[in-house]
């Protein structure tokens, strides 16, 4: 028999084969019930240490609300109104009941906690959940297609949910709708298997919520290890495959690699206010690159089979034909990992259009041939990943972009190029460049470090982008209104939040202004933005509704204010809706250190 140590809770019992689903519940409600990371970590770890071999996989996905990897295509697509269905089956509640409940409440998890746990009381079922049992059953929603596939789903969550205790129903419905939210973000995870696994040479003194080492060395050792785990993560985005990976010491993790077809985390640039800051802070002499207006691509090639992700790893292959054959007639290499732009036109004058030309192609999976005649992109490359073979993720941008050059020798304009781009030191040079990419219709530019290396989904200071002014930022909805008298039916009043150090979303103001009533006005609508976040509704109180946090928006502001009312500690005066970013995740939303940045920057102004 293992124990779990924190609680005295049996992983495993005798008669049975798999771990209790109430173990990995009481390591849900620990990690919830504190704010503090290290205490966080310490209960992760400590609980992954009795984690047998054969469950790992399993349970590194459960921690993270998840049941396939952050690459993989398939989702749950379970509904609120499907779950209220589910709870009412297995509750022998009427599903207005549920739905009264759960307004009331404002958590539909809770709810399922209500009603499930007292039937179970009421019936003395005693058989209990596997977590095992859970994630296959789960893992089938996606493949169940035609006709009765809903009734199924409804009836395998409720037979779930008629063994579930009143926390297991909880988090079940948390997991299903793939709203968890307990806290575990990526850089807990990650040290917690490193704690787990790897054993360094520290102490968590959880009195004082503090690691301790025997001495320098020690914590050099121990950053490392943590080092080693994140680029496995990097190489690999599953950490999945890390934990398993890291089970069997550091050179199992140093042994990932890159795989073909399986997406990485873009690398992403830091903001600077001048082209001169901008040099400076990467080194003279500098790389510059126009910087586009569209969305990024990550292409994969082996052989004569392409695969697209965007900044989201999503796969969008089908719907970009033209990269497709693009890609397969002018990249010259057997296998290769680029990183790129894609840039819609105008192809009646081939000049350079805005994003939100564009950006419904990624989502659009039908009339393709139709959406590329008239919303047509080129794809502008800029950076290599990899090479026949060869890794070149700690190679420098100076030798990944000769490389680049070498295999990319037929560019053809309004199809694939290379990325403009200028060597040099000289800061008037860079100005003029700067000024000739705004005149392309571009953003800005971007300043490259020649020495820096590829780090995956890191905002690093080897690569800034410099834009005219800092009067955009991009923002994550967390909460709204319903709207009333004419905007009765619509989400309004969107309350968006930036992203801190640890991942937490904090919020920094509310928008409403810049969206649209009616589609032949142009631009973004409520009613469109309400369909892409229903799905993500989580709670309903009255008229307020709070969202897991999924949508993002680009906004356009006057002035950053100091605020207390809002989490971040900051406010934007005059916020308005520029663009809906549906090509960004959360992950990539501006950060509390921008904001603070743009704030100082605009004051010394």
């Amino acid at each position: 028999m293992v124990n779990f140590n924190e609680e005295g809770l049996n992983i495993l019992s005798l008669d049975r084969f798999y771990m209790r689903y109430a173990s990995l519940v009481s390591v849900y409600r620990r990690v919830e019930s504190t704010s503090k990371r290290l205490e966080k970590t310490h209960v992760l770890a400590s609980f992954l240490k009795e984690v047998p071999a054969a469950e790992l996989e399993t349970v590194i996905l459960l921690l993270q609300g998840r049941l396939f990897p952050p690459w993989d295509p398939r989702t749950l697509g379970f509904s609120t109104a499907l779950a209220v269905k589910a709870i009412a089956v297995a509750s022998g509640e009427t599903e207005r009941k549920v739905t009264s409940l759960w307004k009331k409440e404002g958590d539909l998890g809770k709810v399922a906690g209500l009603l499930v746990g007292k039937k179970k009381q009421a019936t003395l079922v005693t058989k209990e959940l596997d977590a095992k049992d859970v994630f296959l059953t789960l893992q089938k929603f996606p493949g169940m297609e035609g006709k009765g596939s809903v009734d199924l789903k409804v009836k395998s969550l409720a037979a779930l949910l008629g063994h579930a205790s009143a926390e297991e129903a909880r988090f079940l419905i948390r997991t299903v709708l793939e709203t968890l939210r307990v806290g575990i973000a990526e850089g807990t995870l990650r040290d917690a298997i490193c704690w787990a696994y790897l054993n360094p040479e520290m102490n968590y003194n959880m009195e004082k919520n503090d690691i301790e080492f025997p001495d320098e060395n020690g914590r050099e050792a121990y950053n490392a290890l943590i080092a080693a785990v994140q680029q496995a993560y990097d190489r690999c985005n599953d950490y999945a495959a890390v934990a398993k990976a890291a089970k069997s010491g550091v050179a199992a993790l140093r042994g990932i690699s890159l795989e073909l077809g399986v997406p990485i985390r873009v690398m992403l640039a830091q903001k600077e206010q001048s082209v001169e800051a901008g040099m400076d802070r990467v080194g003279r002499p500098a790389a510059l690159e126009y910087k586009y207006d569209g969305f990024r691509m990550q292409v994969h090639k082996e052989r004569d089979a392409i695969t697209i992700f965007t900044r989201r790893l999503e796969n969008v292959t089908q719907q970009f034909p033209e990269v497709v054959d693009a890609a397969k007639e002018h990249v010259e290499a057997e296998t290769a990992i680029l990183d790129c732009e894609a840039v819609g036109f105008d192809p009646a004058t081939g000049k350079y259009t805005p994003f939100q030309h564009i950006g419904q192609r990624i989502r659009r999976k039908y009339d393709i041939d139709k959406l590329r005649e008239q919303l047509p992109v080129e794809l502008n490359v800029f950076d290599l990943l990899y090479l026949d073979g060869e890794e070149l993720l700690d190679t420098g941008f100076e030798k990944r972009r000769e490389l680049l050059e070498r295999i990319l020798r037929r560019p053809l304009l309004k199809r694939i190029k290379l990325s403009t781009l200028l060597l040099t030191g000289s800061t008037a040079e860079a100005e003029r460049f700067y000024k000739e990419s705004l005149a392309a219709g571009n953003e800005g530019i971007m300043c490259k470090s020649l020495s820096g290396k590829y780090q995956p989904g890191g905002r690093v200071g080897h690569m800034v982008k410099v834009k005219p002014v800092l009067d955009t930022m991009d923002l994550v909805i967390v909460a709204a209104e319903w709207g009333e008298g004419k905007r009765s039916g619509w989400l309004t009043s969107f309350t968006v939040a930036c992203r801190d150090e640890t991942g937490e979303f904090l919020a920094i103001g509310k928008v409403g202004t810049g969206l649209k009533e009616l589609e032949r006005e142009g631009g973004v609508t409520f009613q469109q933005v309400t369909d892409l976040l229903r799905p993500a509704i989580v709670a309903e109180h009255g008229r307020e509704v709070t969202f897991d946090p999924a949508l993002v928006l680009e906004l356009a502001f006057e002035e950053i204010q100091r605020s207390p009312a809002y989490a971040s500690g900051y406010a934007l005066r005059f916020p308005r809706v520029v663009n809906l970013r549906d090509d960004r995740s959360p992950e990539d939303i501006t950060t509390l250190d921008e904001v603070r940045r743009a704030f100082e920057h605009q004051r010394g102004r």
